[in-house]
């Protein structure tokens, strides 16, 4: 993901975003309690969706992320 892409795309859902050294931070226009920072690009555009859509799917991102490093665990094994 590029950072340009997840800027705009973050400023037309209401958001605002910004790069520092130790990480990116974002915060919700209109309410000034929803924000946090985030580790990189994808983390960033995930923490924004997530608060978009109020949690509604952790627990789908959850087993999804298991099953990949199911996956990659057993491409490793052969």
């Amino acid at each position: 993901m590029l950072w340009s892409e997840v800027k705009r795309w973050a400023k037309q859902q209401g958001y605002e975003v910004l790069k520092e050294t130790d990480g990116y931070y974002w915060a919700s226009i209109s309410n000034v309690e929803c924000s946090g920072v985030s580790k990189s690009v994808s983390k960033l555009a995930r923490d924004v969706f997530n608060n978009i859509n109020q949690d509604q799917f952790i627990e789908h991102q959850k087993i999804f992320r298991d099953n990949e490093d199911i996956e990659k665990l057993t491409r490793t094994l052969y």
